[in-house]
Order: structure tokens, then C-alpha cells, then sequence
């Protein structure tokens, strides 16, 4: 039997459809409740938790009480006493230093493996505590998620899990990646690499860390790329034009002529800004009844997530209204060479459903490319 050490990050995501791009800080994390925001991380766990407890996984737990760990695994029917041990006592109000108490605890009673459940901080309060003595993988929860820690989606992270305790995948070196929200929220991304953990590591279920493409080849194709999506905008009147974050939307952005938010999610309609930096409840609003509406999205370098990561705006509701046969993806060649998988990961299994399989991807001026869109943990 294996003993995996179980913590959640219960803040972690909620910053992401109400638009404020990560819920690090106490003011953050305020306002983001004011915008209605709510917890998705137990819900991700739930996910993954079910899945191994319907595949008999045998696994002894380590992990927190309430909601950092204890009440989603007695949810999904892992039992206290037999299945859990509840190693650490959390306060009400939960912080980065009950993460490194718990880990703590994990090293301390020789945990095989730790799951945890939050974005790219959590991965970097465990890894500053365990190192690379204890491999650990996350179920991707957090807004920002640019280390290679994660399974790709929480189906994905349960087959990883399972593969690993019955001896079919091993560990590699993974690098652990963080920023600064507020410079994130001001537009500008600075990732830095704080260090490296051991993860259990299969290619089409654990992410890769994010690449940033720079270089004069990158800006001709960004603005062949805008070129030909403001002729394709120029042709749809009437439409509202729901433009991704990434530097290759905002080069659309600019051959507008108007000011795309860099990190965030905007509306374009008749060649003209009508909102800015939006949220999901805003995107809800501007659609409305029958509202003609296209989506245009990036990818993220070497990860190639297309929905999921960054953009959790553009939610399920979102993407139901706006309708799959309206999305469209646009991508530098280079980047797609270097990027051999696109995925979506969006919290509604149908709606990955709908967006799987092959797609164009915008790579240049009247230039596309077929490309594979997966939702990961196939045979979870």
C-alpha cells in the first residue's frame, strides 16, 4: 500500500472567471469574493479523488484537517482511521505556512508521494519545504499554472497517481515556475524558475512548464497572423469578438488600433474596444439572448493549452453560448514547432469533449495548420 500525502489549496482558482488573474493576498482574495467568486479546488480534488477510489487504488492518506484535505477524501468514501490520517490542524483561515507545516509531517512519516491540489505558489511552498526528496503532482487548480508539476487535467492526475503506485511510470526533474500577479495584472509576465521537484512523469498526461517565444521571425508571424484575423473580423459585422490573452492576440489588438489588455480578455465589436479586462460575468452579460459571437484564442507555448490556463474567463457558460464551430486558434509557427500537443481543460467534460479533436490553427496570412486538440486522462 502506498502512502500519499493529500493537502488542497482551498483558495486556489478563484481568482480566475471573476478576471483578477491569481488570489495571492488577503485584499485579492477579498475583492475576488466580492465579484461572486467562488472555490473550485475541492471540486478538481473531488474529481480526481473519485477516480481512484473507483479504481480500488490501495493508498493510506496523509493530510489536513477540513477542507485542506480530510472532508473531500471522506466524500468521495475513503474512510478516517482506516484510509486517513489527519496529520495537520489547519486555522479557519488557511495560509502558505499550514502547506509547509503539512509537508513537514509528509517527510516526517516517509511519504511515498505528494498530491496537492492549487496552482504554480502551492507547488513552490511544498518544493521549498520537501525538495526533491519526495515526488509530488498537482491537480491543476490555480489561475496560473506555468510549472511542470501538473497533470493536465484532474482525470489525467488520477491515471498518473495510479500508474505511479503500481510501478508503470517513474519520476523526472521537473521545473517548479512562479510570477508576480501584480505584474501579472499590470500586463507584464515574468516567470522565474525557483526550482526543480521530482514528479511522475507521462507525456500526454503531465503539462510542461510554459516557453515564452521572442525574436523578430515571432513578430512577422504575429502580424501575418493579425493581418488576416482582422480581414476574417472585418467580414463578420454584427459580431462580438472575444479576444484571449497572449502577446499573438494583442498583435490583433494593435492592427485594430486599439488597446488589447496583454494578460486578459477583451471585446472587440465593428473594429472597435466595447470592454476591457473582462470577467465571466461580464462575457455572460455582453452575449446575452442570441448574440452573434466569435472566440479567438493563443496557445501556450510548449504547454499547449488552448482553454484552462489563463483564460478561465471564457468559461464553459461562456463557450456554450459563443458555440465550438465559432473558436478560433491562432499560433506562431514556431511556437506550434515546439509545442507537439494542444489541450483544453475547461472543468465540463462535454464541453472538452466538444472541443477535442483536430482543429485549424491560424499560423499566418491566409495560412493554417491541423493540429490535435486532446482533453488528457482518456482512460481514467
Amino acid at each position: 500500500m502506498a502512502t500519499l500525502g493529500f493537502l488542497i489549496n482551498p483558495i486556489a482558482g478563484m481568482g480566475g472567471r471573476v478576471g483578477l488573474k491569481g488570489t495571492d493576498g488577503e485584499d485579492i482574495l477579498k475583492k475576488a469574493k466580492e465579484l461572486g467568486a467562488e472555490p473550485v479546488a475541492h471540486i478538481r480534488a473531488h474529481e480526481t479523488l473519485r477516480i481512484l477510489f473507483d479504481m480500488n487504488a490501495e493508498i493510506r492518506w496523509l493530510t489536513c484537517s477540513g477542507k485542506m484535505g480530510e472532508d473531500v477524501l471522506k466524500n468521495v468514501g475513503f474512510k478516517e482511521g482506516e484510509d486517513i490520517q489527519v496529520v495537520h490542524q489547519p486555522p479557519d483561515v488557511t495560509s502558505s505556512e499550514d502547506t509547509k507545516s503539512v509537508c513537514n509531517k509528509f517527510k516526517e512519516l516517509n511519504a511515498d508521494l505528494i498530491l496537492f491540489c492549487g496552482g504554480d505558489g502551492t507547488a513552490r511552498d511544498i518544493s521549498s519545504v520537501i525538495g526533491k526528496d519526495i515526488p509530488l503532482i498537482g491537480i491543476p487548480a490555480g489561475v496560473k499554472m506555468f510549472s511542470a508539476v501538473f497533470g493536465v487535467n484532474p482525470r489525467a492526475t488520477a491515471e498518473v497517481i495510479f500508474g505511479f503506485i503500481n510501478g508503470t511510470y517513474t519520476t523526472s526533474e521537473a521545473e517548479i515556475m512562479d510570477i508576480d500577479e501584480e505584474d501579472y495584472r499590470r500586463g507584464e509576465l515574468h516567470a522565474k524558475l525557483f526550482g526543480y521537484a521530482l514528479t511522475p512523469y507521462e507525456s500526454t498526461l503531465v503539462q510542461s512548464s510554459k516557453s515564452v517565444y521572442e525574436g523578430m521571425d515571432e513578430e512577422s508571424a504575429k502580424e501575418e497572423i493579425a493581418r488576416y484575423v482582422v480581414e476574417l473580423m472585418e467580414e463578420e459585422k454584427d459580431t462580438l469578438f472575444i479576444l484571449g490573452a497572449g502577446s499573438t492576440i494583442e498583435r490583433i489588438g494593435k492592427e485594430l488600433g486599439i488597446e488589447k489588455t496583454l494578460l486578459g480578455v477583451d471585446v472587440v465589436k465593428d473594429g472597435k474596444l466595447i470592454a476591457k479586462d473582462v470577467n465571466e460575468q461580464k462575457l455572460l452579460e455582453l452575449l446575452g439572448e442570441g448574440e452573434r459571437a466569435s472566440i479567438i484564442v493563443g496557445v501556450i507555448g510548449s504547454q499547449g493549452f488552448v482553454f484552462g490556463r489563463g483564460n478561465q474567463q471564457i468559461s464553459p457558460e461562456v463557450l456554450k453560448k459563443v458555440g465550438v464551430e465559432n473558436i478560433r486558434i491562432a499560433a506562431t509557427p514556431n511556437k506550434m514547432a515546439q509545442t507537439p500537443r494542444l489541450w483544453i481543460d475547461t472543468d465540463d467534460r462535454e464541453i472538452d469533449e466538444m472541443l477535442s479533436g483536430h482543429k485549424k490553427v491560424i499560423t499566418g496570412y491566409h495560412e493554417m495548420r491541423m493540429v490535435k486538440v486532446e482533453m488528457g486522462g482518456e482512460n481514467a
